[in-house]
């Protein structure tokens, strides 16, 4: 089993090929390629042992390629404010843009 540690839009994913993942929002268009070069690490597991590349901070050539499936917002989020006695309340809600995309290939 293969996978990978990348780095998007400030936070750490484990992604494998074949994985749908939920990263925050991309310029690209649904079905555009995408490159992720902030690889932090790969595994790759074998029969016998499990070889393992970390980088320092990132791998040297290192690279994950995916495809752009959609866009969408995800589920709203209140905030709510209050003071007991003193008729403060303050509502805000909050919806998170993201993309998901498939993780074609893995490479290091």
């Amino acid at each position: 089993m293969q996978y990978a540690i990348i780095k998007s839009g400030g936070k750490q994913h484990w992604v494998r090929p074949g994985d749908i993942c939920r990263l925050e929002k991309l310029p690209d268009e649904a079905g555009a390629e995408v490159r992720f070069d902030q690889v932090l690490m790969v595994s790759e597991a074998g029969d016998d042992s499990t070889l393992t590349n970390i980088g320092q901070p990132y791998i040297d050539g290192g690279c994950v390629t995916g495809t752009v499936i959609g866009h969408g917002r995800a589920a709203k989020i209140e905030l709510v404010r209050y003071k007991r006695r003193k008729k403060y309340r303050r509502r805000q809600g909050h919806r998170q843009h993201f993309t998901e995309v498939r993780i074609d290939a893995i490479s290091s």
